[in-house]
């Protein structure tokens, strides 16, 4: 008999009742350190106050009303993004899976309301997650991911990972824009080089094509930057953000540039929840926290600390852990050992890691973690990583 919860999750045997910081406690009363924050969505900690505070304030004054209507949270959520971003203007979803249908769809609709309607292509690359709808799939493309969801969106073409000549020679006259992570989450932390980036948005200058960012996980703070692309000092046409924008609370957005969101006029699109007054006051107390220069400095700050402590954690277990690669607190350790047996071993030692791609596990603490903190994690992995060596 099927359950009563779709089984479409093998979930490990924990149930969470409370979170605070960089802390959870299991219905047993245990406590763990959380390096996964929900993968990468509890940016500020779990529980944090101001969140708490903005939440419960717009609870009790207005939940709901739908987009019929002007909704103040969500115009200074615009506001706020745009005045610190490359973007003119912002849609919001309540995902990153419907910020990416959103994106394709406006890079569609841009070419054709520029006359140039066989301009549907996207390139994408392996190892690539944009969600789980059917564009996102599409745009991944892997078997994975696409096995039994057929017939796929068409559209998509699927180039390797850093070949940069299959690059040059996949742009055509089809060709409408080009979708990548910045730092790729799923595919097991793999940062794309600021070369590679600056070269992108050059190949899209040079044939007049669009570019996409899907920073739903890569971006709000993620990398020391408020999005991971600033480091390379170019910028997209659109981008998908979710996840940390709403600290835990469900919340997306596309930004875009006015040229490229040109396309979306009255009618093209809509949501029923998204925007709405919850979200964005949430959304809202979010940006406050990572724009501050001096939140980001100790997001880098944090970060250096915690890959110098790595290095020399895999250092110590050559058996278990090859490198550790990313960006910021965006962090992956390439196991030699089966990542899901590393991962399942910090259970024991009541630390969270998520696993990826490639044999890596993810490490996307809070943003907020503190010294002990980090000092603490490296110490339970330890433990986790000679209980695998020693199995």
């Amino acid at each position: 008999m099927i359950p009563t919860l779709l089984p479409t999750y093998a979930r490990a045997p924990m149930t969470f009742v409370k979170g605070e910081g960089s802390w959870l406690t299991e219905a047993d009363g245990r406590r763990f350190l959380d390096l996964g924050a929900g993968i990468a969505v509890n940016a500020l900690g779990h529980a944090n106050p101001a969140l708490v505070q903005a939440l419960t304030d717009q609870a009790g004054a207005l939940w709901h009303t739908s987009n019929l209507y002007q909704i103040p949270q969500q115009q200074a959520l615009a506001d706020k993004l745009t005045e610190h971003t490359f973007a003119d203007t912002v849609f919001f979803t309540n995902s990153g899976t419907e910020a990416c249908e959103l994106a394709v769809k406006m890079a569609r609709k841009y070419w054709y309301d520029k006359g140039h309607p066989e301009k549907t292509g996207i390139i994408t690359f392996s190892g690539s997650f944009h969600g789980r709808s059917s564009a996102g799939i599409a745009a991944a493309g892997s078997e994975k991911m696409t096995k039994g969801f057929g017939p796929l969106l068409p559209g998509f073409v699927h180039l390797e990972f850093g070949d940069h000549d299959a690059l040059n020679l996949a742009v055509d006259d089809t060709t409408a824009a080009i979708l990548i992570e910045p730092v790729q989450g799923e595919g097991g932390i793999r940062p794309v080089p600021d070369q590679c980036l600056k070269g992108l948005r050059d190949l899209c200058d040079e044939k007049g094509i669009l570019l996409i960012f899907d920073e739903v996980q890569c971006g709000v703070a993620r990398t020391g930057r408020l999005f991971a692309h600033e480091w390379s000092g170019i910028t997209p046409d659109i981008m998908m953000v979710a996840k940390g924008i709403g600290g835990g609370f469900p919340l997306g957005a596309v930004l875009a540039t006015e040229e490229a969101a040109s396309g979306m006029t009255l009618g093209t699109h809509g949501s029923t929840y998204g925007g709405n007054p919850l979200g964005c006051a949430v959304g809202c107390a979010v940006m406050d926290h990572v724009t501050d220069p001096d939140f980001l400095a100790e997001v880098n700050r944090k970060a250096a600390l915690m890959r110098q402590k790595l290095e020399g954690l895999i250092a110590a277990h050559p058996d278990v852990f090859d490198s550790v690669r990313g960006s910021g607190l965006m962090l992956g350790i390439k196991c030699r050992a089966s990542n899901a047996d590393v991962v399942k071993a910090g259970y024991d030692q009541l630390i969270l890691t998520v696993p990826a791609a490639d044999n890596v596990i993810r490490l996307l603490p809070p943003l907020t973690i503190t010294d002990a903190e980090i000092d603490g994690a490296i110490s339970r992995l330890d433990a986790a990583a000679s209980a695998v060596g020693a199995a």
